[in-house]
């Protein structure tokens, strides 16, 4: 694999991950690894006609995690390189067709987008999680949880709108929903783990998301569905989430 790395970080846990992930799949295109002072980047993948690029923070890139983060992206390299539909489907047409016509909030709209990044990491992490081991990641899943649940809006005594800022309930309870969605696909911890208790907590914070709903909702797609099959899915809980 073509992976190089331009900033000035160690590039040894990309070179593993790239030596890791060769192990059971391959991604054809040379891989950039673009490093960003802001240490609010997200890891994301990008991807272009004659190469991918791996966009990551320098806090990212010099953690615990940067090797596993750099296999998830290639992960994602690797499904759009198959042409999966996951990794296809334009996100704007799916939500044109499910919400067109329907009032919603800008805020759901956007979480609308979490939810279809969502569903590629799902596809994403089928390869990852064959490649690597998954104690990183429920570590990571379960500390994320951790942080948005204890992030919470104070809600007045009255029932009255949040008086102070803090994690959405609501896009809360369906991250929560992915991460069991994950652990059980992949069959990574039982339900005696910490992190259904976080779940549980997520989904008691709000009434408008059903946490086992959205997770079933995970835990059924399948792992080769055809454009169509994809495309009503990603419809479906896009529709379920704003509408």
């Amino acid at each position: 694999m073509d992976i190089r790395v331009q900033g000035d970080v160690p590039p040894d846990p990309f070179l593993g991950a790239a030596s890791l992930f060769e192990t059971e799949r391959s991604v054809e295109a040379p891989v950039r690894v673009v490093v960003s002072e802001d240490p609010d980047e997200r890891t994301w993948a990008g991807h272009y006609d004659d190469h991918h690029v791996l966009n990551v923070s320098r806090r990212a890139a010099t953690s615990a995690m940067a090797r596993e983060l750099a296999i998830h992206e290639l992960a994602h390299m690797a499904r759009y390189e198959e042409g999966h539909p996951s990794h296809l489907q334009s996100t704007e047409e799916a939500l044109y067709l499910g919400l067109s016509g329907e009032t919603v909030e800008r805020r759901k709209l956007a979480h609308c987008y979490q939810i279809a990044n969502h569903m590629k990491d799902i596809y994403a992490d089928d390869i990852t999680l064959s490649v690597a081991p998954a104690d990183k990641l429920l570590g990571f899943l379960e500390s994320t949880l951790a942080a948005a649940v204890a992030d919470r809006p104070d809600v007045s005594r009255t029932g009255s709108p949040p008086v102070t800022a803090g994690a959405d309930p609501e896009i809360t309870a369906v991250n929560a929903a992915f991460a069991l969605a994950l652990i059980e696909r992949h069959d990574i911890t039982g339900p005696d783990h910490r992190i259904y208790d976080l779940a549980r907590a997520a989904g008691s914070d709000t009434d408008a998301v059903d946490v086992d709903a959205f997770k079933g909702r995970f835990l059924d797609l399948a792992h080769d569905p055809s454009e169509s099959d994809y495309r009503k899915a990603l419809v479906a809980a896009a529709r379920a989430y704003a509408v």
